[in-house]
């Protein structure tokens, strides 16, 4: 059936109503896809903002923001209007998912895979949205807090794979390295997940409790987490520098080398924020940017896994993941 020939289940389904009449190009898919991405890591940051200005309980209530107002008050100050602006964002977030959803819908050929990937960062949203509602209602709970940090951790992971796939055909993936390099980047992969998950117990341990009432703590010193998270971040700066080295020996693709130094110089930055945050009594500026850093890494460290493979598109028009003007981004 043609775009302009809706059938009568199409004028029931909004997508397949909206896909009848807009066909996207490929490079507003893909463009669709990175704002996915920043809107991922935007939440991130703005989360936490929330915490580090103490503002996590300035809504104290959830879905409402106060058990009489479903909006800030103005008795809830500038705790309140942060904290509830945080959530405002969750909507301009669902906002970019949904333009995936509907742009890959709409493409022609219908994109199925991009689709499906666009509606599993809709499921990690809403999900998202009810443990930040359990979060609050727990009074910032630590473990709850870091469930919700992993859970965003997902989203950047599921955003990136999207914005690369919209960059890519739908044929069967063809490796561009040898299989142990390819083991190598799963054992990077992993050992990026501990640092993480490391590093949101030594935020669950740490001073900045995202409320200024006493909030509990995980019951760990957080200067020996603190350690345990260095140890972790020096395996995967190893591991990094191994597969630079490694893409170099086996001749790999120039991009994918690219890829490597990009992950090299992100993990620079983080490890000497990380550093002086530690030795100057965590201020909260350094841990945002630190939190900031977290998010490129798992970002750097998914981008060179995914191009160590390719899938050529039959499809003209499609930016190949290198193009110049999204490399960059």
């Amino acid at each position: 059936m043609h775009k302009g020939s809706p059938t009568i289940w199409g004028v029931l389904n909004p997508l397949a109503y909206i896909a009848s009449r807009w066909t996207p190009s490929p490079r507003i898919v893909r463009r669709a896809a990175l704002a996915a991405l920043v809107m991922s890591v935007a939440i991130v940051v703005t989360g936490g903002a929330v915490r580090l200005t103490g503002s996590g309980l300035g809504c104290d209530t959830w879905p409402k923001c106060t058990d009489d107002s479903l909006i800030v008050t103005q008795e809830q100050g500038l705790h309140g209007a942060i904290e509830f602006g945080n959530r405002m964002l969750t909507y301009v977030l669902s906002a970019a998912v949904g333009w995936v959803i509907v742009a890959a819908r709409s493409a022609e050929p219908w994109r199925h895979s991009l689709t499906k990937l666009g509606w599993v960062q809709f499921a990690i949203v809403m999900c998202n949205a009810v443990l930040g509602g359990i979060t609050v209602m727990t009074g910032l709970n630590p473990y709850s807090v870091a469930g919700h940090f992993l859970l965003a951790t997902a989203l950047i992971a599921v955003t990136t794979i999207t914005w690369q796939r919209a960059g890519e055909g739908d044929t069967a993936p063809r490796p561009r390295v040898p299989g142990p390099v390819r083991k190598l980047s799963w054992a990077l992969i992993s050992t990026t997940l501990v640092l993480i998950a490391a590093g949101t117990v030594v935020t669950g341990s740490g001073p900045h409790a995202g409320d200024s009432s006493e909030i509990k703590r995980m019951p760990f010193d957080w200067e020996a987490t603190a350690h345990v998270h260095a140890i972790a971040a020096w395996v995967v700066c190893a591991l990094a520098v191994a597969m630079w080295l490694v893409l170099r020996v086996v001749d790999a693709p120039v991009d994918t080398r690219a890829r490597a130094r990009d992950l090299l110089l992100v993990l620079l930055a983080q490890g000497g924020i990380g550093y002086v945050q530690f030795f100057t009594d965590v201020p909260e500026v350094l841990v945002a940017a630190h939190m900031l850093g977290s998010c490129l890494v798992w970002i750097a460290v998914l981008r060179l896994a995914l191009s160590l493979r390719e899938r050529p598109s039959e499809e003209a028009g499609i930016p190949a993941p290198g193009d110049a003007q999204l490399s960059s981004v």
